[in-house]
């Protein structure tokens, strides 16, 4: 059995990252299966669904935002990735999309691409992003003047505008550059 690995939110401003790792069966349905980052996300949903319907197994972890500035972006999406790891059943091999594998119990490969070339490694890609997806949207609704919903945490003009009017709010990321930049104009 093959597990698939990967996370979502590593270069998002706010927020947890979310790692998920899937295994899938030795036959299965999920047609446009394919890195998250290609797909719509209404695509994005579906095969959601699909795949934990016809998965051998899916666990999800993530890491908060005070264990990013704790730990940096790296480690913190590692630390995910290994609880995800940790919640599956025994596997012959970890795949993960990257350059560096956390450490696990299972043989493990990381794979740079691997959300487009590794099945397993694209479902995951799935479940991660449409997880912390919906984090950000019912985060929203207790923060609603940075917009999380649309833009789900990433530095685009509106999150960054955001930051400079209202300041940060307890799910920023500290240690990251435009979050110190809005602390330091309000010092």
């Amino acid at each position: 059995m093959i597990a698939g690995v990967d996370e979502a939110g590593r270069g998002a401003l706010a927020g947890n990252v979310v790692a998920a790792a899937v295994i899938l069966p030795n036959t299965y349905d999920l047609p446009q299966l394919t890195d998250s980052k290609k797909l719509s996300a209404k695509q994005r949903a579906r095969l959601f669904d699909a795949i934990i319907a016809q998965a051998v197994s899916v666990r999800w972890a993530q890491a908060s935002p005070v264990e990013i500035d704790r730990l940096n972006i790296h480690h913190a999406s590692l630390l995910a990735m290994q609880r995800a790891i940790g919640g599956l059943p025994a596997v012959d091999e970890v795949r993960i999309d990257g350059k560096f594998a956390p450490q696990c119990a299972y043989p493990t490969r990381a794979i740079v691409g691997g959300d487009a070339s590794e099945p397993a490694i694209a479902a995951a890609s799935i479940i991660a992003k449409v997880i912390r997806d919906r984090q950000l949207i019912l985060l929203d609704s207790l923060y609603p003047q940075y917009g999380f919903a649309g833009h789900k945490a990433y530095p685009t003009k509106t999150h960054i505008t955001a930051l400079c009017e209202h300041g940060i709010c307890a799910l920023h990321r500290l240690s990251y550059g435009p979050v110190q930049r809005s602390l330091n104009n309000y010092a």
